[in-house]
């Protein structure tokens, strides 16, 4: 893959709003289904227990009413606790393309700038804004413009913080480190052997 086709500048889709401050990792993917081998079916389990009542019956979480949706709009702390990789690994998986939101425990934030998926900030009207905006328009064309920090609606455009590093990493599609290698195999190989400290 060339850094071009690993650029994220723009994310489009419609978004759910998952409402409430302190959203840990464990909340979102149940430490149960980290013995997985692969992040393959971590779809399956994201908000697995937030998703079900105490019969274990789907409930009415929005993720049970809002499938399909890209852009995910949340509160403040979220993705705290501990640092699974688990949690953006089963976002992605779902269908999540980026994540808006008051604030993000600093891990979770770069779990995500690894995986390709923009996290970015708001302030809390704004983000509640949002939230409302999307729980009352469900099929409404959500955007976020990565390049520019700005989320848009059909009703309003709005000024989004992201981190630069991260910023930079997304729109010039570095991200993937491991990708960027595998593309540039001879490159890396021979930095390798230059290397003082490698075996020849």
């Amino acid at each position: 893959m060339t850094v071009e086709e690993l650029a994220v500048r723009r994310v489009t889709g419609t978004g759910v709003a998952v409402r409430g401050n302190d959203v840990d990792t464990d909340q979102i993917m149940p430490a149960r289904f980290m013995k997985e081998v692969s992040f393959e079916n971590m779809g399956e389990y994201v908000f697995y227990d937030a998703r079900r009542d105490a019969a274990g019956e789907l409930n009415d979480h929005p993720f049970n009413r809002r499938t399909g949706a890209s852009i995910i709009v949340v509160n403040k702390n979220f993705g705290s606790g501990s640092s699974r990789e688990h949690a953006p690994q089963g976002l992605m998986r779902w269908g999540i393309e980026a994540v808006i939101g008051e604030s993000f425990a600093e891990i979770f934030a770069d779990n995500c700038t690894a995986m390709g998926l923009p996290a970015v900030t708001a302030d809390q009207a704004t983000v509640e804004r949002l939230q409302t905006y999307v729980e009352e328009h469900p099929d409404a064309g959500l955007e976020l413009d990565v390049e520019r920090a700005r989320v848009v609606t059909p009703e309003e455009e709005v000024a989004v913080e992201i981190d630069a590093a991260a910023q930079e990493a997304l729109v010039e599609g570095i991200w993937d480190t491991t990708a960027i290698m595998q593309a540039n195999l001879s490159a890396t190989e021979a930095v390798a052997r230059a290397l003082p400290y490698t075996d020849r």
